[in-house]
């Protein structure tokens, strides 16, 4: 992805200038630092487009995280992502309510859900999501 293209979790904002810190940071300093859920929320949407499973696994939290992730078909494309609703719970408990829209062989797929996150000892991790 090049670093002035928009980035794919629809914040209007360059890849850089959003996701891209989150990942990059990762990438190079092997740690965490996306400030709120709302923000892991938006890195891992634009992870999972761009097939960044070590960082998936990395801000899933340890209780309740797979093993590993299998990539997506290859035939997915992710078409946009909407934050409906984010709220803290207390200082280290959120949800983020959203809905993300792909199209996989000509279909068209809205996947809404809510998740919960947790903060441990200042960073954000995903805990799990109920599916709506």
């Amino acid at each position: 992805m090049n670093s002035t293209d928009r980035c794919p979790c629809n914040s209007q904002l360059s890849y850089n200038a959003c996701c891209g810190r989150w990942h990059q940071q990762f990438t190079t300093e092997q740690t965490l630092g996306a400030p709120h859920a709302d923000a892991l929320m938006r890195s891992r949407y634009s992870a999972y487009v761009l097939d960044q499973r070590p960082y998936l696994l990395a801000t899933w939290h340890a209780s309740t995280r797979p093993n590993s992730l299998e990539p997506h078909d290859a035939g997915l494309r992710w078409l946009g992502l909407e934050i409906k609703a984010h709220r803290l719970q207390d200082a280290d408990h959120a949800v983020v309510e959203f809905v993300a829209r792909s199209k996989l062989a000509g279909r068209a797929q809205r996947m809404r859900e809510v998740s919960r996150f947790v903060r441990v000892e200042g960073v954000w991790f995903y805990l799990d999501g109920e599916q709506r």
